[in-house]
């Protein structure tokens, strides 16, 4: 692989600009090269052409080579080396020291890309050496606030742990303050004494400290709105659990931090070291060996404070959560990258054929026993191919999302990282399409089993067996989603559970981008939800044997039918209130009132449905509309970033992920095209010659899923290029102590 391939497969994606633009460089070295090959071309006179001189000549310079007489390039002596090229000085600009390459050559034609060449290059270099120092300085104070948390949690521990230790008996000399590095080393100081002498950390900052409530429940949420958002400490061993889970996760998060720093700092100086040795070959000049020196003693070059971070909290986190065992604590701090399993390519292979080969056995027994054209032909789509139905909206919006993360990861949108994923549990494209598949290949085979037309004329019923294999199907579906054993991914089971049990009880969870993210997906699954209750009532209160029910026929069933297609986004609106309340963000109040809209036009078009009526009709049609307009507008400006008058790339933004421009505009006419699929409602588009209603509900149901997918990937898109303008590349982790006196965390 090519280096500057390389460089960027390795890239913090959201630091892609703080980077080294090796690329462009090396495009600019292209032009010099190509100059300097028209300038030889024109001063050269055509030799007098002679094979016996020319094999002479071969013969000679093949000799120089083997003896040693050439140099690698082949255009400069030894003594072109020892002439300095260039010369590197450092410039005092605001705080930082900024560096300015000299040529030194006399000027001469062709120069000008050579000169463009190093002012370019020192742009670079003073963008990356910058960057690199804002960063170590971030760190530094984020290691001088972890020291501040261990110290009040070591003194926590201890007083948990020996209750009658006595406080007068301690040494409360009170420590200098220095940087971050230097406090992380004390720390390690102390864990290396005794344990008698561990015990003599001064206790007294107990006194100044209480700890940090955040809402991760709906009791402690209930309970922070009564006794505030800061509560004392009582000295039980369930606060000395959670803040020593909260401090876990912080170092985990900080090592990774100086790794990436330390990857940044490695990556770059490898950059500036292959572009000055391409300088040097394309020119035949000597200039790589000045420049070089330059970066070595540079900020970028000598600074060694992120591998002694790295090295202290190492020791820290071995010793106190990992119980000095050092293997299990770097397994903690550097979890290994996933390793894609060849077996499950297998499997997706093998369940896609069979599903493949289910739809043709379907369609073949359709079509052999006439059932088109049977009797039972409405009864079946009737009650029936609902229940069906449900498994494929699933497996539709797992392909959908297997698609967006396959295009996440080509396109380099760090979607792990957005929605918080463990880097060693994540689910691929593959294993997604995997789970897909086997439930394709479940529900095709259930379909089959159970596709017959005509009753038993004796009993006047079909067999209760096959009649119930689709709730069968929904138990084992739901069996396998709440299985407590480490089968069948279970850390993403539970990661989906968590998130769905933050949307119902929204909002008195704290409002993460999962929580929303998850709350949009179950707003185009409304009719999924329908489904849901129309199992209860087919299964519950209708004559399964027979294929009939009496649903419709009940106003319980019909004021069901409204709430069941309402709440999702009720989920929505209460979680958009609790971010205006938590964060002052009133643009999530305008948000809100989208999903209000959506209610008003889902009610109006179901009551218009059931009861019928011209004024039904208008009064649908006209909320319909307007929350069509809101949400189409919502999409493309504020979820997407689109439609800007004065980006760079017209009617678009900025920043752009994907090559062709134009797969925004034909993504954004599909989602106004696929967001009026509601005016099948409104038109009485219920059923057509060739569809049977249940038909026309099951499309209009996967069209919105379709319309969410393609929202999906755009909306990553657009968070991921908020993340990169800002260079966010990690997860704030709440810390479990703070001040008394204020909201400084310690």
């Amino acid at each position: 692989m090519k280096f500057g391939k390389e460089l960027t497969s390795q890239m913090v994606p959201e630091w892609q600009e703080a980077y080294m633009n090796y690329n462009y460089l090396k495009t600019i070295l292209k032009e010099i090269s190509s100059f300097q090959k028209q300038k030889k071309s024109r001063h050269s006179t055509p030799p007098y052409f002679s094979p016996r001189k020319e094999k002479f000549s071969k013969r000679k310079s093949l000799y120089r080579a083997f003896s040693g007489l050439t140099n690698r390039h082949g255009n400069y002596n030894d003594k072109d080396k020892d002439i300095e090229v260039i010369s590197v000085s450092e410039i005092e600009e605001h705080e930082y020291k900024n560096y300015q390459t000299t040529f030194l050559r006399s000027p001469e034609e062709g120069v000008e890309n050579e000169l463009t060449f190093f002012r370019l290059l020192d742009d670079e270099f003073n963008k990356v050496n910058n960057f690199y120092r804002e960063k170590v300085e971030e760190v530094v104070l984020e290691a001088e606030e972890l020291n501040k948390q261990m110290d009040a949690f070591v003194a926590l521990r201890v007083k948990i742990n020996d209750p009658h230790f006595c406080s007068s008996s301690l040494n409360n000399t009170p420590r200098p303050s220095n940087s971050g590095a230097s406090m992380l080393a004390e720390i390690q100081e102390v864990e290396e004494k005794p344990e008698r002498d561990q015990k003599m950390v001064s206790l007294t900052i107990l006194n100044n400290v209480k700890i940090n409530v955040v809402p991760q429940s709906a009791t402690s949420t209930l309970k922070t709105l009564i006794d505030g958002t800061k509560l004392d400490l009582s000295f039980s061993k369930g606060e000395l659990r959670n803040a020593q889970v909260k401090l876990k996760q912080a170092f985990v998060e900080f090592h990774r931090k100086l790794r990436l720093l330390k990857s940044y700092s490695f990556l770059n100086q490898l950059a500036f070291s292959k572009i000055m040795k391409k300088y040097d070959k394309t020119t035949s000049r000597n200039a790589s060996k000045a420049y070089l020196e330059m970066v070595e003693n540079s900020y970028l070059g000598q600074s060694d404070e992120v591998i002694k971070l790295m090295t202290r909290v190492e020791a820290v986190f071995i010793k106190h959560f990992a119980n000095a065992n050092r293997r299990r604590g770097m397994r903690d701090l550097r979890p290994k990258a996933k390793r894609e399993k060849h077996r499950v390519t297998f499997f997706v292979g093998c369940f896609f054929g069979c599903s493949i080969a289910l739809v043709f056995a379907v369609i073949l027994t359709v079509h052999a026993r006439g059932l088109l054209k049977s009797e039972g032909r409405d009864q079946y789509m009737t009650n029936i191919f609902p229940l069906y139905s449900l498994f494929a909206y699933i497996v539709l919006h797992m392909l959908m999302y297997a698609g967006n993360v396959y295009y996440w990861k080509r396109y380099r949108v760090n979607y792990s990282f957005i929605f918080g994923f463990n880097q060693n549990t994540e689910l691929g494209y593959k294993e997604i399409l995997l789970l897909s598949s086997a439930l394709s290949v479940l529900t095709l085979a259930a379909v089959l089993s159970n596709l017959e037309m005509e009753m038993d004329k004796r009993t006047q019923s079909f067999q209760a067996l096959t009649e119930l294999v689709p709730l069968g199907l929904v138990i084992v579906i739901l069996s396998i989603m709440f299985c407590p054993f480490n089968i069948i991914y279970r850390s993403n089971r539970f990661f989906l559970i968590v998130y769905l049990w933050h949307c119902v009880c929204a909002p008195l969870y704290k409002v993460a981008f999962p929580d929303f993210f998850l709350g949009d997906q179950l707003t185009s699954q409304v009719q999924l939800f329908r489904t849901l209750e129309f199992y209860v009532c087919y299964y519950g209160w209708g004559d399964f044997k027979r294929r009939t029910n009496t649903c419709n026929q009940s106003d319980i069933y019909k004021t069901l039918f409204i709430f069941v297609a309402v709440v999702p986004y009720w989920f929505r609106f209460l979680q958009c209130l609790r971010q205006v309340c938590e964060s002052k963000d009133y643009g999530q109040g305008m948000n809100g009132l989208k999903y209000l809209s959506t209610i008003v036009a889902v009610i109006t078009r179901t009551i218009y449905v059931q009861r019928r009526g011209m004024t039904m009709r208008i009064v649908a049609a006209t909320s319909s509309g307007i929350a069509t307009i809101y949400n189409t507008y919502w999409d493309m400006v504020k979820d997407w970033g689109l439609l800007c008058k004065d980006s760079k790339n017209p009617w678009l933004r900025d920043r752009l992920i994907l090559p062709n421009k134009s797969v925004y505009f034909v993504a954004m006419v599909l989602n106004v095209i696929l967001r009026l699929a509601w005016m099948q409602t409104v038109l009485d588009f219920h059923e057509a010659p060739w569809l049977h209603r249940s038909m026309v509900i099951f499309v209009v149901a996967c069209l919105e899923i379709i319309r969410r997918g393609i929202w999906n990937f755009f909306r990553l898109e657009n968070e991921h290029l908020n993340n990169v303008g800002k260079f966010r590349a990690f997860k704030s982790v709440p810390l479990p102590f703070s001040y008394e006196d204020g909201d400084k965390q310690l």
